[in-house]
């Protein structure tokens, strides 16, 4: 048996997952979908998991110049984005399209999201969200992050997908999807960071 088979794959070191939920509209399902993805997260392999809300967030209104100095809740959340290895986006399809308070969050921030892996729970009508998932795929490639292929959605929301505890009424289904879409991203995130320790990133 060769030395590369025998040698561990499984490092010991957490991986530091974000988890954006990315709606503020009232009477939004962001909240349940995204505790329940935080939840499952939490319990695969060696993850932490920081759960950010945008309906909690303080968003500066004008898009600040570069360079100049951050409100304090802008550098707070700047900070927990840079700290991190991986991220993973709730997001709801709106006219095709991702909710505007998420792009405004996106754009606030750029070394945040570099040479970082990103995957996506998506929600909706019949597409599921995932037309929103496509147009935020082209966004962080264009931020220099690599975007997972797995994505977990949940179609025709308006039906009971979530029972009132919060848990999914598909719950092996939605949790083979979950932890493919994990397993991915655990993945590219050592392998990021192993990178990224070695060769900094530079645009």
């Amino acid at each position: 048996m060769s030395a590369r088979s025998t040698r561990s794959t499984q490092p010991t070191d957490p991986i530091r997952l974000v988890v954006i939920i990315g709606s503020t509209r009232e009477g939004r399902l962001g909240p349940t979908v995204g505790h329940w993805f935080a939840a499952l997260a939490a319990g695969h392999g060696s993850t932490e998991v920081d759960l950010i809300d945008l309906a909690d967030t303080e968003l500066p209104a004008v898009h600040p110049d570069w360079g100049t100095e951050p409100t304090p809740a802008l550098a707070e959340l700047s900070a927990r984005l840079g700290a991190t290895d991986a991220f993973v986006v709730v997001t709801p399809e709106y006219n095709h399209s991702f909710p505007a308070v998420l792009k405004h969050f996106i754009d606030l921030h750029r070394e945040e999201w570099q040479a970082k892996p990103v995957g996506f729970v998506s929600y909706g009508g019949v597409g599921g969200g995932l037309r929103s998932v496509e147009q935020l795929r082209l966004v962080f490639a264009e931020l220099h992050s690599t975007t997972v292929r797995e994505t977990v959605s949940f179609h025709k929301v308006t039906s009971d997908v979530f029972a009132p505890d919060g848990t999914a009424h598909d719950p092996e289904g939605t949790a083979g999807a979950a932890k493919a879409m994990l397993d991915q991203l655990d993945w590219w995130a050592r392998a990021l960071r192993t990178a990224r320790a070695e060769h900094p990133y530079s645009v």
